[in-house]
């Protein structure tokens, strides 16, 4: 009897590959960045899903009330609490708050590298299996919207597209990977195009 090869692999495989840390300002080299800036260190979980049609990651759209990022595709996570061991504490922490996905049923596979955001905050994305399907439970006020999409369309490198704005008076470019009515851009997007280039063949 052959066994069936672990869907995690390729992610594990690739969680050992070295690779440089992102920022949103890695498309924008002409940004001038405040000498001795403090950045405000947090942690978002990358949590995936193994279902019969394959492994899915799950995504939160925020509320459009939020004074942060309203209305953005994002994952779970925040800042780093003074009750929280480390940012992988905190990215548990607040995927239970937000999508009530308990720490319990997350398996850390490890850390990706750190992304620096507009905001002023040190991100660490870490990725987690989760281990049961789960209802997910979006946090009134903060969540409007809990989603997944197939980790094979944000991790393949040719679903990525370079766009710009307008942003306090500059041009600023970014990567996005939309998926169906959900317009993936920004940090979110960067971290995941990140990560499908240690996938890549």
């Amino acid at each position: 009897m052959m066994t069936r090869p672990d869907p995690f692999a390729p992610l594990i495989a690739a969680l050992g590959r070295p690779s440089a840390a992102s920022s949103d300002f890695d498309l924008n080299p002409d940004t001038v960045l405040p000498a001795g800036r403090k950045l405000r260190p947090a942690g978002v979980l990358v949590p995936i899903l193994a279902t019969d049609s394959g492994l899915r990651l799950i995504l939160t759209k925020r509320s459009s009330a939020l004074k942060h990022h309203p209305g953005q595709i994002a994952f779970p996570g925040g800042k780093l609490d003074d009750g929280d061991a480390d940012v992988t504490a905190a990215a548990l922490r607040e995927a239970d708050e937000e999508i009530g996905l308990a720490p319990d049923n997350v398996q850390v596979l490890g850390r990706l590298p750190g992304h620096e955001t507009v905001t002023g905050f040190a991100v660490t994305p870490v990725l987690g299996r989760i281990r049961a399907d789960f209802d997910p439970k979006p946090e009134a006020g903060e969540v409007a919207e809990v989603f997944s999409v197939p980790l094979d369309h944000v991790t393949d490198p040719a679903r990525f597209m370079v766009q710009s704005r307008r942003w306090r008076g500059q041009r600023r470019y970014y990567y996005t990977v939309p998926y169906g009515p959900y317009y993936i851009w920004g940090a979110t997007a960067r971290i995941l195009r990140g990560l499908a280039e240690r996938m890549a063949p």
